[in-house]
């Protein structure tokens, strides 16, 4: 992870050249991370899954367990979504330095995603051709290949870096 630009200040009556590093952001907030593309796609996730529980909540139900199913895994895949972007949002990653949050993104992805295409599979399957039923389902689909493309955007962070450091080590 780059830390940005180094400034080099000459001091002139020392006629020496000092290497300093940028001053650290004001703020907890990081605006940066905001408009990130991540950061956009998790704001995505979270509104799409959101729109999949209202439909399936709004509808009549043609089967009350593949249903229920579907709320709880959309509003579990959105509250830990939230977690994770208020987590980067707020920079608590630098506080609780005792978990190594890319992994854990990259584990909750992998298995929020199997659960969530596991209950948009079923709700499909169950929906009988009922409109709410059939576009909750749609957007639990939508929101499920936003997942898969974070599951890739976590991988590439966590493991592929994690290996080209070890291996510049031996």
């Amino acid at each position: 992870m780059s830390r940005g630009p180094r400034v080099i200040r000459t001091d002139v009556s020392s006629g020496g050249a000092s290497i300093s590093s940028p001053p650290p952001d004001p703020g907890c907030l990081d605006r940066a991370y905001a408009r990130s593309c991540t950061a956009m796609l998790k704001v995505v996730q979270m509104v799409l899954l959101l729109i999949a529980f209202i439909c399936i909540t709004s509808s009549v139900w043609t089967d009350y367990t593949a249903y229920s199913y579907f709320e709880i895994v959309t509003m579990c895949d959105f509250v830990m979504i939230l977690v994770f972007y208020i987590v980067y949002l707020f920079r608590v990653y630098r506080m609780l330095t005792c978990i190594n949050w890319p992994l854990a993104e990259f584990l909750h992805y992998l298995i929020g995603t199997s659960l969530l295409l596991i209950a948009s599979f079923v709700a499909a399957t169950k929906s009988y051709n009922t409109g709410g039923l059939v576009a909750g389902a749609t957007f639990g689909f939508l929101a499920t290949f936003l997942c898969f493309l974070s599951i890739w955007l976590s991988y590439k962070v966590s493991c592929v870096t994690q290996s080209t450091v070890l291996d510049r080590r031996f």
